[in-house]
């Protein structure tokens, strides 16, 4: 361990045009692969979104002579994959898998943390990005949307926080947990009717390409298509991978209702706020923002290694508010939490470990759920003191 870390600690791991470079070499690989392997599924049926909305044809039938499957996003995708999707397929592919990685680079860049610690998420994540990328996902987007939502309400930009809301939420419904930093904004009105009015423009888009009559149906469609997405979700291999999913396979309870597990999951995230003097503490803030990127994963029956984009980069933020010197159990949860994550979707473990351990269980999901526990702990028990579990040695605005 002592070896791998300071092998890592060499100021090439820490150089910011190396880092970025990285990054965007691992989304265009899994592009290339798309490009001369054959065009991923997923991208296939993000490219029908559009020239199906054109077509005013149902968005959520499905059409196996063009892609398996079916779609499972809003119409105003169809505007957002309308770029990628009038070009070539194995330029598109490759574009769009750069773009989407770009947007959480962007993200992760903006938040008010030292270079340090930014470059400890980008290499930590950097295994799920190109998880995501090969799966040709829209994860690491949301991903992006989450955190932009956080940094533009920090900054007082209510505008664009209520952009990033309504977007990540009529794309996939994952960006409503925005919401969460709602109590951070010191223009809650503001806020309020921008949501309105993005809310507006991002049902009325689509209209430009279609017509209202279909776009109506089109919201009818999806939310009957989710449904059948849930039911779905409970009894699949490569879907449900949440503490639902977990509690459901383990114990093959596939009938207990997702609210008996939702409800209690809700309480505890609503307990984060008890602390209503802590609301304007960085470190109290970084840690709702960490706690909602993992739960949001945690808590869907959607969620799906792809997924994991999203909670990897939330138990990064919080390994980072963590006090030093670390405690054996912070460090020993963190590299657990790393190790399966990489075992789950990768080819360095053996084959038995995904397959027949953490795949037909769910596993992947339990360090996640620790680590959000123990957070969650630390939240309602947070003390802006030298005796804090918490610190602020990576965050920049110690205001």
């Amino acid at each position: 361990m002592g070896f791998i870390t300071r092998f890592f600690q060499r100021p090439i791991f820490s150089d910011k045009r190396f880092v970025f470079s990285i990054w965007i070499l691992v989304a265009l690989f899994a592009g290339l692969k798309h490009a001369f392997n054959g065009v991923n599924n997923n991208y296939l049926i993000f490219k029908y979104v559009f020239y199906n909305t054109l077509d005013q044809v149902n968005l959520y039938a499905g059409y196996a002579d063009k892609y398996f499957d079916v779609n499972h996003y809003g119409p105003i995708f169809s505007l957002v994959i309308a770029p990628f999707a009038l070009l070539p397929d194995s330029i598109g592919t490759i574009l769009w898998e750069v773009c989407i990685a770009i947007t959480l680079l962007i993200a992760i860049y903006k938040l008010p943390i030292i270079w340090k610690g930014k470059v400890i998420i980008y290499w930590i994540a950097l295994h799920e990005l190109y998880v995501n990328a090969t799966n040709s996902n829209t994860n690491t987007l949301i991903a992006a949307l989450i955190i932009g939502t956080f940094i533009c309400i920090k900054s007082q930009k209510e505008f664009w926080a209520a952009c990033f809301i309504t977007l990540g939420l009529f794309i996939k419904l994952y960006g409503v947990v925005g919401l969460a930093f709602f109590f951070f904004s010191k223009n809650k009105i503001k806020l309020i009717g921008y949501l309105f009015l993005w809310s507006f423009i991002f049902f009325v888009l689509p209209m430009l390409i279609s017509s209202p009559q279909f776009v109506v149906q089109s919201y009818i469609d999806w939310y009957n298509e989710l449904i059948v997405k849930n039911d779905s979700n409970t009894i699949s291999l490569m879907q449900n991978i949440s503490v639902i999913g977990m509690i459901r396979k383990i114990g093959g309870l596939y009938e207990i209702s997702t609210l008996v597990i939702i409800l209690p999951a809700m309480f505890l995230f609503a307990l984060q706020y008890i602390q209503v003097r802590a609301y304007s503490n960085p470190v109290y803030q970084f840690g709702i923002l960490a706690s909602t990127l993992m739960f949001v994963v945690l808590f869907s029956s959607g969620s799906e290694t792809c997924t994991y984009i999203i909670a990897i980069t939330g138990a990064v933020l919080w390994f980072l508010i963590q006090k030093k010197p670390y405690s054996k159990y912070v460090m020993s949860l963190f590299i657990i939490t790393i190790i399966i994550t990489i075992c789950a979707g990768s080819d360095i473990a053996p084959a038995f470990i995904r397959s027949d351990i953490i795949r037909p269980y769910a596993l992947k999901a339990l360090p996640y759920f620790i680590v959000w526990l123990t957070l969650i702990y630390q939240l309602v028990t947070f003390r802006k003191s030298e005796t804090s579990v918490l610190s602020n040695g990576y965050i920049t605005d110690n205001k």
